[in-house]
This record gives structure tokens, C-alpha cells and sequence, in this order.
């Protein structure tokens, strides 16, 4: 990629970031749809599930393969045709005329979206060379996080009371195609030197494990155990032989030598927990605050709008903490606030005061705002600039799977503690195991952000780099060439 004037880049950022907030702002106004769309298309719980997992399992998917392919034709070109699949695929979900239309259509909104996010992140990370310059574009990034948080419940509200659910699709339009010309015209070309050969066996290993994973989690309250044994056993097999294929291969789909680097696994492990707990804790919040409130979905966006602010106010402060200090200090706060916001939840039942709801949310924003960044931060820096398509496609991927693990984790056991023909009775009790499981995963933050971020860490990644032997491997895991062991 040629050298870009400073002007230049942060207009490839803000084009790249327009990618972001149309794939954002599409997850969080879904969640305040959910009430109108379960009652419209006369769907139970483990449909309302589905509508957003399938377009998160979809995803996690292929964000792998979007990236490597990205790496190997060109991250424009694929770029491009994510912004034109996405918003066919959104103009395709406001047409739905069924649940199954809509889980299908959302699939090919997932499909494009996939070619999006770690792919734009690609073309920022080699765009901005600069360790600190690209610690505070993606700062700038996890600020279009919050900005979606922000605007999507509100957006969303208005849109669902005032034309109903199928407009809140229409956003995603007059975006991707502003971002399809504006990417036409100014974001340059790029491609890895030598990028990884397709890897169709783990793509389909990957599919099988995720498929099959969610299916037993989500069907669980509702089918055999028979079936969900079965599921259970195919998302096993198909770990073992990821594992074992994988470690076979000159170009895997997922190269296993970088999670040898404790930072890098930290973060993966860290982005799978925290957007864990954001897909159930938004789950949880849009169904309390409109089907047991009584709210209607634009009073259900406002009294989000606390967590959405904080997002938005922590997200910029936190790569700037990045750029200075290291990803330790956010990590903390965000450990601390997201497990204290779960406390507060299950322990205290904080969504039935005003008071403590509002508190629970504040934390919650908090927490979630400062993680986001050194997730990307972390996971970025930890794998080959060359291979920038992939790197960025691990923490998307990552991410993904935690949020559809979230929702159907969180959705089963909700599911299956809930009366239904006492559902506002029983909703507060049904909800506190999810609070708990979201608690647990805001503790998994903290834990694992104070442990793959001090001395012990730094020292994996060290042996890391001299064991991958290359003097771009060693940059990967952060081993500047002064710093490698001499021969």
C-alpha cells in the first residue's frame, strides 16, 4: 500500500469506521426490535435466539476465510463486495414475510458482513503504521462501537414505533452505499505478500463446531436430549479434528503457533467473554424493559441510553490509555465495572429499582467501552502486518462467537426457568443464573487482563518469537530486532 498523507488516512479511517456502524448499529437496534418482531412473526424464545444468532454464527463463520481471502485478492475488492452483499441482504430482511425468510435473509446479511469489519480493520492497520497512531485509530474505531450503541437503541425505537420492525433494515442502506462509492474512489489497493492458501477442510470444521455448538445450546430447553447429545458430539469431533488438522497444515486457516503468546490468547479469550456478556446482557435488557415494563420500544432505547453513552465516552479514552500505557489499566477497569454491573443484577435484582437499573447500565457501558479497544489493540499486534486480513479476523471472530454464545447460553437458561404463563412474575427469577453467567464473564475479564499483561506474559510472547524463528514473527508478538536473542 503506498504512503498516504495524513488527511488521506483518516479519510480510509472514517470510511472503514462507516463499515463498522452499519454492522454495529444493525445488532443493537435488532434487540430493541425483538417484542414487535416475536409478536408479528408469532415466535418463541428460541426464535427470537435465532434471528440474532444466526447472522452472529454465520459470521464467526467466515470471518476467517473473509480475511485470508482478502489478504490473498485484495482487501478493496473484498471490501466492496461486503458493502454490496450487507445491503442486499439488509433490503432482503425488511421483506421477510416469515421467521424463517428472516433467520434466511439475516444469513446473507452475515455473509457480507463478514467481509466488512476485519477487513476494513486490515486496511486501517496498514494504513496506519505507527504503533501509536494505530492505537488511537482503533480507539477511534471502538468509538463507532459506541456511537451504534448509542444511536441504535434510540433509532431503532422510533423506527419500530413509528413505521415498525422491518424499517429498522432501512438504515443499513444510504450508508453501505455511501461507503461503497466514497471506498471506490479513495481506499487504496492492497494485498499480503504472500498471502495463505485456502483452507477448506478447517472452513468446514469451523462451520461444524459453531453449527453445531449453538443448535445444542439454543434447542436445549425445548428438544430431546438425544438430539442435543448429538449436536453435542459433532461440536466435539469437530474441535478435535480443527485441533488436529490445523497443526498439521503449512498455512492453516488458524495458525495455532500464535496462541503459544499469552497476550494474544488473553485477548481472544477476553473478546469471547466480554461480548459474551454484552449479546445476554442486551438480550436480557429488551426483553425485561418491554415485555415486563410494559415499555414501548423508543422508552426501552432511552433507558439504554446510559450504557450507550458510557460506551461511547470510555471507548476513544481507552486507546488513548492504549497508546500511553499498555492495555493493562483498561482491561482492569473493564473487569471490575462489567463484573460489578452483574453483581448488582443477580445478587440484587437491580433492574426492579430505577435507581440501581440506571447504576447497573452506567457499569456496564463502562466496562464494555474500555475492552473493546485493547481486544483489537492486542490481537492486531500480535500476528504478521503481512497477514493483517487474518490477525484482525481472529478478534472479529472472537468477538462473534462470544455473542452468540451470549444470547444462546443466556436465552436457554432464561427459557427454561421462565413461565410462561406468568411471564412477568417469573421473569426477574428466570433472569438471575444469566446475570450470574454475565458476572462470570466480567470476572474472566478481569482475571485474564491482569494475567496476559504483565512480566510472565511478555515473557511468552518472547519465547513465542524465537520459536516461530522470523524476523517478522518477532514483530508480530511485539520482540523489536534489538531485542531478539542473539544467534
Amino acid at each position: 500500500m503506498p504512503e498516504l498523507s495524513p488527511r488521506r488516512r483518516l479519510l480510509v479511517l472514517a470510511i472503514c469506521c462507516m463499515s463498522l456502524l452499519i454492522v454495529s448499529i444493525d445488532n443493537t437496534v435488532l434487540n430493541v426490535a425483538l417484542p414487535s418482531m416475536q409478536q408479528d412473526l408469532h415466535t418463541d424464545m428460541a426464535g427470537l435466539q435465532w434471528t440474532i444468532d444466526a447472522y452472529t454464527l454465520v459470521l464467526a463463520s467466515l470471518l476467517m476465510l473473509a480475511g485470508s481471502t482478502a489478504d490473498r485478492i485484495g482487501r478493496r475488492r473484498v471490501f466492496k463486495a461486503g458493502l454490496v452483499l450487507f445491503t442486499i441482504g439488509s433490503v432482503l430482511c425488511s421483506l421477510a414475510p416469515n421467521l424463517e425468510s428472516l433467520v434466511a435473509f439475516r444469513m446473507v446479511q452475515a455473509v457480507g458482513g463478514s467481509m466488512l469489519n476485519p477487513v476494513a480493520m486490515s486496511i486501517v492497520t496498514n494504513t496506519f503504521t505507527d504503533p501509536r497512531e494505530r492505537a488511537r485509530a482503533i480507539g477511534v474505531w471502538g468509538g463507532v462501537v459506541g456511537v451504534s450503541m448509542a444511536a441504535g437503541p434510540l433509532v431503532g425505537g422510533l423506527l419500530v414505533d413509528s413505521v415498525g420492525w422491518r424499517s429498522i433494515f432501512w438504515i443499513n442502506l444510504p450508508v453501505g452505499l455511501a461507503a461503497l462509492l466514497l471506498t471506490w474512489r479513495y481506499v487504496p489497493e492492497s494485498r499480503a505478500p504472500k498471502a495463505r492458501r485456502p483452507d477448506p477442510v478447517g472452513q468446514v470444521l469451523v462451520i461444524a463446531l459453531l453449527g453445531a455448538l449453538t443448535y445444542a445450546i439454543i434447542e436445549a430447553p425445548s428438544s430431546g436430549a438425544l438430539k442435543i447429545l448429538v449436536f453435542g458430539a459433532i461440536a466435539v469431533a469437530a474441535l478435535l479434528g480443527l485441533l488436529w488438522y490445523e497443526r498439521r497444515r503449512d498455512e492453516p486457516l488458524i495458525d495455532l503457533r500464535f496462541f503459544r503468546s499469552a497476550p494474544f490468547s488473553g485477548a481472544t479469550v477476553i473478546a469471547v467473554s466480554a461480548f459474551a456478556a454484552l449479546g445476554g446482557f442486551l438480550f436480557l435488557s429488551t426483553l425485561y424493559l418491554q415485555n415486563v415494563r410494559g415499555l414501548d420500544a423508543l422508552h426501552a432505547g432511552l433507558w439504554m441510553l446510559p450504557m450507550a453513552l458510557m460506551c461511547f465516552v470510555c471507548a476513544p479514552l481507552s486507546g488513548r490509555l492504549i497508546g500511553s500505557r499498555g492495555p493493562r489499566l483498561p482491561l482492569l477497569i473493564a473487569g471490575v465495572a462489567m463484573t460489578a454491573s452483574g453483581v448488582l443484577f443477580a445478587a440484587f435484582e437491580g433492574e426492579t429499582s430505577n435507581v440501581t437499573l440506571v447504576i447497573g447500565y452506567v457499569l456496564f457501558g463502562l466496562g464494555f467501552g474500555f475492552v473493546n479497544a485493547p481486544i483489537t489493540n492486542t490481537a492486531v499486534s500480535g500476528m504478521p502486518r503481512s497477514q493483517a486480513g487474518v490477525a484482525a479476523a481472529v478478534a472479529s471472530t472472537s468477538r462473534q462467537i462470544g455473542a452468540t454464545l451470549g444470547v444462546a447460553v443466556v436465552g436457554a437458561v432464561l427459557a427454561s426457568g421462565i413461565d410462561e404463563s406468568a411471564y412477568k412474575d417469573t421473569f426477574v427469577t428466570a433472569a438471575v443464573p444469566g446475570w450470574w453467567i454475565l458476572t462470570g464473564c466480567g470476572l474472566a475479564v478481569l482475571v485474564l487482563g491482569a494475567l496476559t499483561t504483565g512480566r510472565w506474559a511478555r515473557g511468552t510472547a518472547e519465547r513465542t518469537a524465537r520459536q516461530l524463528e522470523s524476523p517478522e514473527a518477532r514483530e508480530a508478538v511485539g520482540v523489536r530486532p534489538q531485542d531478539a536473542p542473539a544467534a
